[in-house]
């Protein structure tokens, strides 16, 4: 593994324990600057996880809770006159960070969630005719409940194709939780985790990922499978173009992580679930057949003919 990225999952571990390849696929998407939804149950440790990633490499981190009543300037700041100068001055929201957690996204009204499109993708603000570059590195990870559905609201397919992957987290295993009520001070064990990386590194790491080539048979292996998602009867809305490209990314990302300055199919195999199945919309037969997006995209991926 390489040497950065082992230190950054051992800070990482200090935190959140039993969840190694969860931590790994949030890193690999750091790497390829995308962005992380975060789907699962309350008081797994979705937060801590965003907090300790953030103090891990001296990012700025900011958290919003979203519910119906926060507005767009609560995301991407507001323009207000300076009562000395009598100028509008830009006032940022939280959105203009490192790190962003927007926690509980699916409870944002759909104007708040719109809100968010340009600065996931273009990471940029636009307020009153202007625009604001965010720092680098930018990172978005939305929470979401799956089993509440009581004031929420549906993720539009723009926002969620933003996302570069979707992970959970999950119960830990009894020997594990075991180990996690033997922690003393869990919230100072946070506050004081150390830097191990700076925001430097990152954008470094970022710049090594993309120099990690992938041989021509394996990128057709890649849209072989992306192409199979939009032929299925099984899918009503395949896998977009942006979907093929984070797929690839996160491949480079994944074989970076290995330290290797090449693509493996295993590479694409082991990434594709959680870069692929939030992107598919099942048609009737395919919840009949499959049930969830996650066993569609594995039946897909079955069928590919490995290279």
């Amino acid at each position: 593994m390489n040497e950065q990225i082992a230190r950054l999952l051992e800070n990482i571990e200090k935190i959140i324990i039993g969840k190694t390849d969860v931590i790994l696929k949030i890193i690999s998407a750091l790497l390829c600057g995308g962005h992380v939804l975060v789907e699962d149950v309350p008081g797994v440790g979705k937060t801590q996880l965003v907090v300790a990633l953030a103090r891990s490499v001296g990012g700025k981190f900011n958290r919003l809770q979203l519910t119906p009543d926060v507005m767009p300037s609560d995301i991407i700041g507001f323009s207000m006159p300076n009562p000395v100068t009598k100028e509008f001055e830009y006032r940022p929201g939280a959105a203009m960070c490192n790190f962003l957690l927007a926690d509980e996204i699916n409870r944002a009204s759909p104007k708040v969630q719109s809100s968010l499109l340009e600065v996931m993708e273009e990471r940029q603000i636009s307020v009153d005719a202007q625009t604001y570059a965010l720092p680098r590195p930018f990172m978005a990870l939305a929470t979401q409940n799956p089993v509440e559905a009581y004031g929420t609201y549906h993720l539009p397919e723009a926002q969620i194709d933003r996302f570069l992957i979707r992970v959970s987290l999950g119960y830990l295993t009894p020997q594990t939780e075991t180990l996690l009520l033997d922690r003393d001070e869990p919230e100072k064990r946070l506050e004081e985790l150390p830097a191990v990386l700076s925001l430097q590194d990152i954008l470094g790491l970022q710049e090594a990922v993309k120099a990690v080539k992938t041989h021509d048979m394996v990128k057709q292996y890649i849209i072989s499978i992306v192409a199979a998602t939009r032929a299925s009867e099984d899918i009503k809305l395949g896998v977009s173009p942006r979907g093929s490209i984070g797929l690839h990314n996160m491949a480079k990302a994944a074989a970076f992580i290995k330290g290797r300055t090449f693509v493996t199919p295993d590479d694409v195999i082991g990434c594709a679930v959680p870069v692929l199945a939030h992107r598919l919309m099942l048609s009737q037969r395919g919840k009949g057949v499959h049930k969830t997006q996650q066993a569609a995209a594995g039946h897909i991926l079955s069928q590919i003919a490995v290279p």
